[in-house]
C-alpha cells in the first residue's frame, strides 16, 4: 500500500483588527538606507577586534568605494557614535537632503531613523541621527491619514521646516505591523509613473 505523504500543515494566519493604533509619519523623499551594528566582540589574543559596522542601501551593502550619495562614507565617519548610540541590530532610515531627490533646500545630507517608537523625541539617540516626524496618530486609519496630509499641505515639511513641497506620509498599522504610503501628488498613478524630476526648491520665507 502506497503511503500518502502529507504536506506540512500551515494554519490560516490570524486577521488583525483594522481599528487599532495607526501612526502617520512624514514620508521623506530621499534614498532608503540602513546601518547594521554587530554584537560586541571580545578582544582576540589581546588585540582589539572592532565591532562590525555596515552601511546599506535598499538592496545591498555599500562601501565608501561603492557608495550611495555618500552614505557609507558618512557612516564610517561617525563610526563610534553610531555603534555606541544605536546598539546592535539593523537600523533603517532615510538618507536625504543636498543633492538627493527633493533636496529640501538643505546644504547638507541627513539620516532620519524610521523607528519612531524607539527613537522618538524623548529617546537618547546619536546626535548625528534624526527621526522621521510623527504627524498624527489614532484608531481610524483614514482619519489619521487625512489629518497628516492636511498638516503637510498647510504647514509644509516637518522634517525640513519651511519646505513647502513635502512628499507625503507613511502610515504604520500597529496590529498588522504593515506600513502604507500616501503621496500628496499623483498617489493614484501606477508605480513608476508618479515620480517627477526634482523641482526648483520652494521654501517658506523666514519671518
Amino acid at each position: 500500500m502506497t503511503e500518502i505523504v502529507k504536506p506540512t500543515f500551515e494554519p490560516f494566519p490570524k486577521i488583525p483588527r483594522l481599528n487599532r493604533l495607526c501612526v502617520a509619519t512624514e514620508k521623506i523623499d530621499g534614498t532608503n538606507a540602513c546601518i547594521y551594528v554587530g554584537e560586541p566582540v571580545s578582544p582576540n589574543a589581546g588585540a582589539p577586534n572592532p565591532t562590525l559596522l555596515l552601511a546599506g542601501s535598499r538592496s545591498k551593502w555599500i562601501t565608501p568605494q561603492d557608495d550611495n550619495y555618500g552614505f557609507a562614507r558618512w557612516v564610517e565617519e561617525h563610526r563610534e557614535e553610531l555603534i555606541t548610540g544605536l546598539g546592535p541590530g539593523l537600523h533603517y532610515g532615510e538618507w536625504w537632503g543636498a543633492g538627493i531627490q527633493r533636496r529640501y533646500g538643505l546644504q547638507e545630507k541627513r539620516f532620519s531613523l524610521f523607528d519612531t517608537q524607539r527613537w522618538g523625541d524623548n529617546a537618547e539617540r546619536p546626535a548625528c541621527c534624526n527621526v522621521v516626524p510623527v504627524l498624527a496618530q489614532g484608531m481610524d486609519i483614514r482619519a489619521v491619514t487625512e489629518k497628516a496630509l492636511a498638516l503637510l499641505r498647510k504647514e509644509g515639511s516637518r522634517a525640513a521646516p519651511g519646505f513647502m513641497q513635502p512628499e507625503g506620509v507613511v502610515i504604520i498599522h500597529s496590529a498588522s505591523g504593515g506600513s502604507f504610503k500616501v503621496t500628496l501628488e499623483k498617489d493614484e498613478a501606477p508605480k513608476g509613473q508618479g515620480k517627477e524630476e526634482p523641482r526648483a526648491l520652494q521654501r517658506r520665507p523666514s519671518r
